[in-house]
């Protein structure tokens, strides 16, 4: 394995659970832990934090070993970052005193995230004074966030860090952790069961199940799986990255284009020429052997089949395709697909419904 890149190798067993996997993860961006409740994702980042002791395990970050046969790191000595689900703020000490005591961890020549950045970066300049009980959910995460980023880690661990906001706190948060994704070179493992947050944050995705990984790879590649969608049910879908090609001021859209075309999508006010993240469900997807003008679905575009499979109910079926070099999941009755004679390498129109603009 390249010396960039996570190596880790657990296996542990406990009384109606166990956990064995073994991943190669990117060095970079925002790899998702992604499952239901009980499936094993905490259990793998507190292993990768050496909070949880797996004997025979093995991990290794940026070429450097954490834990390996005759070698265990101990947390305090690794060089990471972690935010848990509840802020976990020191509440007799101000917003300021937690930040220092986080950057205090590090000799001052060893520091690569500056205080200023990290206080820039998460929107916390004017919470400086205040004491934890006087912020808000999401501002004590903001506040976590930052303090982790002050100890300069390798590696960030987040451990469902918007599960206990409610969903407007939700809303107003991400745009922090998109700025992390997009200005910071450290490696994120990102654990999560909400979809919205996969789609919108992680260029890697780990499914797991049961203390097993069903899938590891890119994001887009692995949400085309159709193995995986029966899992993820009405959030079946796929993201692709896209660019903004085109505004409509009058009709309030907006034209962005990806591999294998370009989509009207609801102007959310990203100058031209930005990189951004469009979401396309399963569900919104349908399928003609013909390109029709006389619809109201804006979106329609050239398709090949890729693979059919079976869905979660026996009237559903799914079907993978291909527009140009990008993967769409399309979800129609099996009736449908057997009038419309669907077969891997034939050619036709998807037709897309709803795209979300996702960041």
């Amino acid at each position: 394995m390249s010396a960039i890149g996570i190596e880790a190798r657990f296996a542990l067993a406990y009384p109606g659970f166990s956990l064995d996997v073994d991943l190669h993860l990117p060095g970079r961006g925002v790899t998702a832990l992604f499952g239901p409740s009980g499936c094993g994702k905490t259990t793998l980042l507190r292993c990768m934090a050496g909070l949880t002791h797996a004997p025979s395990g093995r991990l290794r970050v940026q070429g450097e070993v954490w834990q390996g046969e005759h070698q265990f790191v101990p947390t305090h000595q690794r060089p990471l970052g972690y935010v848990f689900q509840e802020a976990n703020l020191f509440a007799h000490l101000t917003v300021q005193a937690n930040l220092a005591y986080g950057q205090s961890r590090v000799p001052q020549a060893q520091r690569r995230v500056q205080w200023d950045r990290a206080v820039e970066l998460l929107g916390i300049g004017h919470l400086l004074a205040r004491k934890p009980q006087a912020l808000s959910g999401g501002e004590r995460q903001r506040v976590a966030i930052a303090r982790a980023l002050l100890t300069s880690p390798r590696i960030l661990l987040m451990d469902e860090p918007l599960a206990a906001l409610d969903l407007q706190r939700k809303l107003e948060f991400m745009p922090y952790l998109e700025r992390l994704h997009h200005e910071l070179d450290i490696p994120v493992i990102y654990v999560s069961h909400a979809p919205d947050e996969v789609a919108r944050l992680a260029d890697h995705l780990v499914v797991l199940d049961a203390g097993r990984v069903l899938a590891s790879g890119p994001l887009t590649d692995t949400l085309a799986r159709l193995d995986l969608p029966i899992r993820l049910g009405e959030d079946a879908g796929v993201v692709l990255n896209a660019v903004v090609a085109e505004r409509d001021a009058a009709w309030h859209l907006a034209r962005v284009e990806f591999d294998g075309g370009s989509l009207w999508v609801r102007d959310a006010g990203h100058a031209l020429g930005q990189p951004v993240r469009v979401r396309i469900l399963a569900r919104d997807v349908s399928l003609a052997l013909h390109p029709s003008a006389d619809i109201s679905i804006q979106n329609s575009l050239p398709a090949v089949v890729d693979e059919l499979a079976g869905d979660e109910h026996p009237a559903l079926a799914l079907a993978r395709l291909h527009v140009g070099a990008s993967p769409l999941v399309a979800r129609l009755t099996r009736r449908a697909a057997d009038r419309l004679g669907l077969q891997a390498g034939q050619a036709l129109w998807v037709q897309i419904k709803a795209v979300a603009l996702v960041g």
